[in-house]
């Protein structure tokens, strides 16, 4: 049992890693004008590590973050390149690139759950003030 959580922290540590060097890398050292302001919100890795998910989140409509994610695609030996000089490390998950639309779901989630509870207090004035029969 110790082994496991040791492995997992160690997976932890490297998912961490990864998306603060790629957060760093998107936002200082890719000239492409398709990238707009991202950042790496998560990086997940495959069981067995040899592959990965970096999560990305843009300021934009729909057209800029997949304009960015173009953008990231192409750039994804640079920036391969890049984690692999940082990280001093010989082998790297290959990481795949994906919009995270987290924070747009839960924006919209909360936008619901507002127009409900204002729509439940009108029922709730409007039934109060109504005769009875």
């Amino acid at each position: 049992m110790p082994e496991h959580r040791a492995r997992e922290h160690h997976r932890n540590r490297v998912q961490d890693t990864l998306r603060e060097e790629i957060s760093v890398i998107i936002d200082g050292e890719l000239s492409d004008p398709r990238i707009g302001s991202a950042t790496c919100t998560e990086v997940t890795l495959e069981p067995g590590g040899k592959s990965g998910h970096a999560y990305i989140q843009v300021v934009g409509d729909e057209a800029e973050e997949q304009s960015t994610l173009e953008g990231l695609v192409a750039a994804r030996g640079y920036i391969r390149s890049q984690l692999l000089l940082r990280l001093g490390v010989r082998h790297l998950p290959e990481i795949s690139f994906h919009i995270d639309s987290s924070e747009k779901i839960n924006a919209r989630m909360d936008s619901l759950l507002t127009r409900m509870k204002k729509r439940s207090a009108r029922r709730a004035n409007s039934a109060a003030g109504a005769p009875r029969t």
